[in-house]
């Protein structure tokens, strides 16, 4: 039924552990999975007359969040190796995470999106809500939300 999945992912445990049981997913579909990342867009914060620095550049922020996307996407490919299960892994720049995954879905010719149930709770969620549920508001493919 399902033969490519977008499986994106933050590195936390909870999201490991979708990984994992979406490896096993595509495993038993023969399913083809393109793990994703989003990268935060680097952004100064002002307070007031003043700004809070940074003690990051642009560039070495933009650095950081390479090195953490490839480390992460590297442990789901070979978390996907180990399961037998053909992969890619990709990640993008922008500042609303739920667009970049419906983004990459879309251009990776994704026919299924298979995501953690986590994110913010109470106050923040209601406030900033989360990027699951924008996806499933937005995404024109279907999204399994994975909860363990």
């Amino acid at each position: 039924m399902f033969k490519h999945l977008l499986v994106p992912t933050d590195g936390t445990e909870f999201s490991t552990t979708t990984v994992q049981r979406a490896i096993k997913f595509a495993s038993e579909a023969g399913a083809k999975v393109t793990f994703f990342y989003a990268k935060p867009d680097y952004s100064v914060v002002f307070y007031g007359e003043g700004v809070l620095v940074d003690p990051n550049t642009p560039q070495a922020f933009a650095e950081q969040t390479e090195q953490r996307a490839a480390e992460i996407l590297a442990a789901c490919q070979a978390m996907a190796v180990a399961g037998g299960v053909d992969c890619e892994i990709k990640s993008a720049t922008g500042e609303l995470p739920y667009q970049a995954i419906i983004e990459c879905a879309d251009q990776s010719a994704c026919d299924l999106i298979f995501m953690a149930s986590h994110g913010r709770r109470g106050l923040s969620a209601l406030l900033l809500g989360s990027e699951t549920q924008k996806v499933l508001t937005h995404s024109k493919i279907p999204v399994l939300v994975y909860r363990s």
